[in-house]
């Protein structure tokens, strides 16, 4: 096992990042820059024992800072969409950023994914990781309160990737970190996703409307394109002229996650053949977004030259459900002071031959 560390590039004429890279004793090996806490590579074994990277991103650091779709990256202070960039906490208001118009999106515009982390590896008998901590200023981006926040990355000989997030507040605030890397077992982001079969362990799922923001009711996803209970083709009904497809442009929605809250539980599991590569996640979070890279286009070029098209990459996010701050059935995600925000998601690796 062992850690490395290199120059990641400058982020502007005054900052520069570095990247960490962590191996495990399988051979498996996690990089993480310090900048937006982003996850830049996976790298872990075929069916035949071939290493292969699974995930999308950039070489350098600039091209995270340029443009970037969130790839890898730390999402806060709240994942996800906020209708109209309006919230209230205890009587008063607050107004963030409309960045995806007219809803607020993942943070604003410098949201936790665009900031230089405190990075401070770690490395114990059958583990090594990341310490990653951020304080985020009463009012940034809109939000009150200054919320502590630290991220542990940590690689396990089991092949899992593990996140640990917790965060302590001054000020009654909301919280919803997540993390938002796009996966491709198959090979990084060359091909489509649409062959990967997916299980997500939810009977239920959040409809929206035409931006995004859920509706307010939980629907069943049994007889729908939404129906992951079994394992399922991504592409399989992802043209449907279902209007939650046409809304989602293919799936981008909150998934209803089965069993207890703040509970360790299985919520997806993804296959793909060709490779045998097997992706797990884990977590305490009530949902998971699936996100199946409609909004790649083809204008971004990757690692290896990698040209990002029409859904080669697809997203789980552990999460809260979207808007929940205005949605009062929801699960909640206020913070007030003395209490500790604290939650954890696994991402396990495997071969099925």
């Amino acid at each position: 096992m062992e850690i490395e560390k290199k120059d990641f590039g400058k982020i502007d004429s005054t900052l520069s990042a570095d990247v960490y890279t962590l191996t495990n004793k399988n051979g498996m090996s996690v990089s993480i820059t310090n900048y937006g806490g982003i996850v830049t590579k996976i790298i872990v074994p075929d069916k035949n024992g071939k290493l292969g990277d699974v995930v999308l991103g950039f070489d350098k650091v600039k091209d995270y800072v340029n443009e970037n779709p969130y790839f890898g990256a730390i999402i806060g202070r709240y994942g996800n969409r906020i209708a109209k960039g309006k919230f209230v906490v205890e009587g008063t208001e607050y107004t963030l950023a409309t960045n995806n118009f007219p809803n607020h999106l993942h943070g604003g515009i410098k949201g936790f994914d665009k900031v230089l982390w405190n990075a401070e590896p770690f490395q114990n008998e059958n583990e090594l990781g990341l310490n990653l901590e951020y304080n985020s200023k009463d009012g940034e981006e809109g939000y009150p309160g200054n919320l502590k926040v630290k991220v542990i990355y940590t690689l396990t000989n089991n092949n899992e990737l593990k996140i640990d997030y917790s965060a302590i507040t001054d000020k009654a605030t909301i919280c919803n970190l997540t993390n938002h890397t796009y996966f491709n077992l198959k090979d990084a982001g060359a091909s489509l996703i649409l062959d990967h079969k997916l299980q997500i362990m939810a009977d239920n799922f959040t409809p929206v409307d035409s931006t995004l923001i859920p509706t307010g009711q939980i629907e069943s996803v049994i007889n729908t394109p939404f129906d992951f209970t079994t394992p399922t083709k991504i592409g399989k009904e992802i043209n449907n002229e279902a209007k939650q497809i046409k809304n989602g442009l293919g799936y981008d929605h909150n998934f209803v996650l089965n069993g207890e809250l703040g509970k360790m539980k299985l919520a997806a599991k993804v296959t793909e053949d060709t490779s045998g590569r097997v992706l797990e996640v884990f977590t305490e979070e009530p949902g998971i977004q699936f996100y199946s890279g409609n909004f790649l286009d083809g204008t971004l070029t990757g690692k290896n030259n990698i040209v990002y098209k029409y859904r080669n990459g697809f997203c789980l996010e552990t999460q809260h459900y979207p808007d929940s701050p205005n949605q009062p059935k929801f699960p909640s995600t206020l913070l007030k002071p003395g209490e500790n925000y604290k939650t954890s998601t696994i991402y396990k690796f495997s071969i099925e031959k």
